[in-house]
């Protein structure tokens, strides 16, 4: 059982601790007060960053120019909006915590960065590739690219990752480490490319008169560019034709290309058939070591009684 001293001396040891505590509290409800200016000189501070960053895209026209492509625009946007947000993140906490020079804060800015950097390895590595893709890549929004079993149109390249529409109307958001990493065609880099189609006659038609029908008609279709070689050479002995190559030069883009073998295939098979020359089914001839007899052939009388 507690002392009649130590009873009474038990509500003053509460007090104690309560006023301890309340003059904390108003201590530092007095420093918030009088740092409340510091901490609005901080805000207009970020208030002022994000100003100039909203005009960084006017600052990106100056430095670069109107007439440089659009990726380079956008990687200088981003990198120069990047910059004014680091310098105006950095101003305001010096002037928020008094105490923190610009050197520890590029330290502490350092550090963390490392262990972001560790946390989100994907993420970084992608943004880099971005930027590696915006500042030199061949490909621009409005391409039609392929990359392994990725075919369509690149609508924007973003620093993470591009979007792409595929030619059957799905949107596809790719990292920019698999574009950066591996083999991409740009198909439209050029407005015009060239394709190829094998064709073939039969053994007993005239080759070089098949390739005089074939020419003319090929190099008349709509689809085929003016200008650039129509190219037929007959390209060896298959099992049941000779085959026959065309290449032609048409539109890059793939339903360009479509739309011109479309035209080409049936303007060959009509060609082809109103000059009797025939594009034979496949068909072997077998031959045998021995003649063979065929039933009913025989000739011999039957028996009689």
């Amino acid at each position: 059982m507690p002392t009649e001293a130590e009873a009474a001396a038990a509500p003053d040891t509460v007090n104690e601790i309560v006023g301890t505590i309340s003059d904390s509290l108003w201590v530092v409800w007095g420093e918030f007060i009088a740092h409340l200016p510091f901490i609005g000189l901080g805000l207009f501070i970020l208030l002022l960053t994000w100003g100039v960053a909203w005009l960084s895209g006017y600052l990106t026209r100056t430095l670069v120019g109107p007439r440089a492509r659009a990726s380079l625009h956008r990687l200088v946007d981003r990198l120069l909006s990047l910059a004014i947000w680091t310098v105006g993140l950095m101003l305001a906490a010096v002037v928020v915590f008094p105490g923190l020079s610009p050197a520890k804060a590029l330290g502490g800015l350092g550090l963390l960065s490392v262990a972001v950097g560790f946390a989100f390895r994907d993420t970084f590595e992608n943004f880099f590739a971005g930027m590696l893709m915006l500042w030199k890549y061949p490909f621009e929004s409005g391409d039609f690219i392929e990359c392994g079993d990725i075919l369509g149109r690149v609508e924007q390249i973003n620093i993470r990752m591009t979007t792409i529409r595929k030619t059957s109307g799905e949107l596809l958001l790719v990292p920019n480490t698999v574009l950066f990493q591996n083999p991409t065609q740009v198909l439209t880099d050029r407005p015009i490319r060239r394709i190829t189609i094998m064709t073939g006659v039969a053994y007993d038609e005239d080759l070089a008169a098949a390739i005089a029908v074939i020419e003319p008609v090929v190099a008349n279709c709509e689809t085929v560019v003016d200008g650039q070689p129509v190219q037929i050479f007959a390209q060896g002995f298959g099992d049941s034709s000779m085959d026959i190559e065309v290449t032609w030069w048409c539109d890059s883009t793939p339903l360009g290309t479509r739309r011109s073998r479309h035209e080409v295939v049936v303007a060959i098979k009509t060609a082809l058939d109103a000059a009797g020359i025939e594009i034979p089914f496949p068909y072997r001839t077998l031959t045998f070591k021995e003649p063979l007899s065929l039933a009913g052939s025989a000739t011999s009388e039957p028996d009689q009684p």
